[in-house]
């Protein structure tokens, strides 16, 4: 009984050191991304930036267009600026995260609007925004940990 008792408080004792080890790996691997990501949101974001505002072209036919993909573009290119933002400042409280995100979708849709070139201001684009952006912050901090 005793030796059983000993056992079990050796294997507890190599489980937790096994945890604090994969907990310390888990950062530094967060870290790194962090670090890459914190270079890459300001190009990204700039790049964004130009791609929502600029004049608004003839659309053509494409085998992959259909209806509906305008949005699914917003949703993607947001989760993608969600995840660098997140990832760039993890220690950012989730409500300045949103915050920021959504000014910044509200001021590039009334910027379209604004600007007369091509382009028009759409409620569905800053809702499509905000889920996009809110899938790239679950993305870090609920599936990209379990990789690590």
């Amino acid at each position: 009984m005793e030796t059983d008792g000993l056992l079990k408080s050796k294997l507890l004792m190599v489980q937790i050191t096994l945890n604090c080890f994969l907990l310390k790996n888990t950062r530094q691997s967060l870290d790194k991304i962090s670090k890459i990501t914190s270079k890459i949101l300001p190009i990204y974001w700039a790049f964004l930036t130009y791609m929502l505002l600029k004049p608004g072209e003839e659309n053509r036919e494409y085998w992959f267009m259909f209806s509906g993909i305008d949005k699914v573009l917003h949703l993607s290119i947001f989760a993608a600026l969600g995840f660098f933002l997140i990832s760039a400042f993890p220690k950012i409280k989730f409500s300045y995260f949103f915050q920021i995100i959504l000014i910044y979708a509200f001021l590039t849709e009334i910027l379209q609007e604004e600007m007369g070139l091509g382009r028009s201001m759409e409620t569905l684009d800053i809702v499509a925004d905000a889920i996009g952006c809110l899938i790239g912050y679950y993305i870090y901090k609920r599936i990209l940990p379990h990789f690590f």
